[in-house]
Parts: structure tokens; C-alpha cells; sequence
């Protein structure tokens, strides 16, 4: 606790006795009672509203499924890649583009949506890409 030893606790506690003073040492360690009972108390408290709060058991939830070091996102990537619930795919079509495209004829009712063309603009040659000054 607080990178504390043994021997160093010791000698801060002697310290302590020392500087606080024997006739106000009772009164003090009383003091230290009612704050550790009073911290203990906060803490139930909080688990408390928690629990009416959320609904459900802090105890029985499992805290390793939502540990942020647990998620690879290479891992997850190549399982979605690798997930065969997508409908069997066209010899020429990607993986990602079929599901998309299954999931849209399944949503309208069978046929597929017909997107429009995709029209490319390009500059003549020799002529620089627009450059705004005040984007930068």
C-alpha cells in the first residue's frame, strides 16, 4: 500500500506516536474507527444503489467478458471475415459485399436493389488538385 514496507510503516507509526502525543492518541485513533466504519458504510451504500439501480447481482456478473484487454481487434476482424452465416457467395463477389448484399434482398423481399453507376471525376493532365488554404 503506497509502496510502503514493514519497516517503514513501523517507523512512520512511531512518528506519528510521537508527533500526535500520548494524550491525544485515543482521541485520535477514535477518530481513525469512525472514518475506517464510516468509508465501510459509503462503500455498501454504493453497492446498494447499484444493485437497485442496475437490477442485477454486482456479484454475479461476469467482469472478465467486458475486460478491454481481452478484445484483439485482429482477432474480431477475422472472425467476422470468417463467419459462415452469410449466404453462399458468388465466384467473383467478395465475402463482405455478398453479406451486404444478402442482408439488403432479404430486407426488401427477394430481389436485389439496383445502386446506381458510380461516376468518377478526374482532372486533365497537368492540371493541380484543388487546394484549400483555410482547410489546413
Amino acid at each position: 500500500m503506497f509502496g510502503i514496507n514493514g519497516p517503514e510503516f513501523f517507523l512512520l507509526l512511531i512518528i506519528g506516536i510521537l508527533v500526535i502525543g500520548p494524550q491525544r492518541l485515543p482521541e485520535y485513533t477514535q477518530k481513525l474507527a469512525n472514518l475506517v466504519k464510516e468509508v465501510r458504510r459509503m462503500a455498501s451504500g454504493a453497492r446498494e444503489q447499484i444493485k437497485e439501480e442496475v437490477g442485477i447481482d454486482i456479484d454475479d456478473v461476469d467482469w472478465k467478458k467486458y475486460d478491454p484487454r481481452q478484445y484483439d481487434p485482429r482477432r474480431i476482424i477475422k472472425e467476422a471475415l470468417l463467419d459462415d452465416d452469410a449466404k453462399p457467395v458468388s465466384a467473383g463477389a467478395p465475402a463482405a459485399v455478398a453479406a451486404v448484399a444478402g442482408a439488403g434482398a432479404v430486407a426488401k423481399g427477394g430481389a436485389a436493389p439496383s445502386r446506381p453507376e458510380r461516376v468518377v471525376q478526374s482532372l486533365p493532365p497537368g492540371e493541380p488538385a484543388p487546394f484549400d488554404t483555410e482547410a489546413t
